[in-house]
């Protein structure tokens, strides 16, 4: 089987590997960078999920892959304030997708202003932290919690979640 993962990032490669691995599932992995189709910095739920989704669909047809697998990072807002969460697809070629999310962390005033501004999360932690490449490594989750919680596991769980659509067909099919 080859799963194709939307993504250069070393982190979300890594991710795609454990989880795959944790849930026994062999395959090659294919990374491809792919276009998400939505905004450098998904600002609601819903967007990143459709970048994803993008990500999955996109890498999997370019890789001429069993599978693909589409990571998003966004933000989305309510009254509590903006929380940071990473949203993943992962997509078969029968059409079938599944989809989960990390944890999600609320984003302290200073950065949620920036990003209504326009700015993208990479850029915003990686000037506060006097840092280059923070998404490509710990990720503003591992910054927000001194290390305590890792971009790469949030995503393995996440892309556990979203397997589940495939690990456990029974209950997600329509008795097909």
């Amino acid at each position: 089987m080859i799963i194709a993962v939307g993504t250069s990032n070393r982190v979300k490669i890594s991710a795609a590997r454990k989880a795959l691995e944790i849930s026994k599932i062999k395959a090659e992995i294919v990374p491809v960078s792919v276009d998400s189709g939505v905004n450098p910095q998904p600002m609601s739920n819903a967007e990143g999920i459709t970048g994803a989704i993008n990500r999955a669909k996109n890498s999997m047809s370019k890789a001429n892959a069993d599978m693909g697998i589409g990571m998003e990072g966004t933000v989305d807002e309510n009254p509590n304030g903006m929380f940071l969460t990473g949203w993943v697809a992962v997509v078969d070629n029968a059409g079938n997708i599944g989809i989960g999310s990390s944890g999600s962390i609320m984003l302290p005033e200073k950065i949620a202003s920036r990003l209504r501004g326009g700015e993208e999360l990479g850029n915003v932690i990686d000037e506060i932290e006097n840092g280059q490449g923070i998404k490509f490594n710990q990720g503003t989750i591992g910054v927000l919690t001194k290390g305590a919680v890792k971009r790469e596991d949030e995503f393995v769980t996440a892309i556990l979640l979203a397997l589940a659509r495939f690990l456990s067909r029974e209950y997600y099919d329509n008795g097909d």
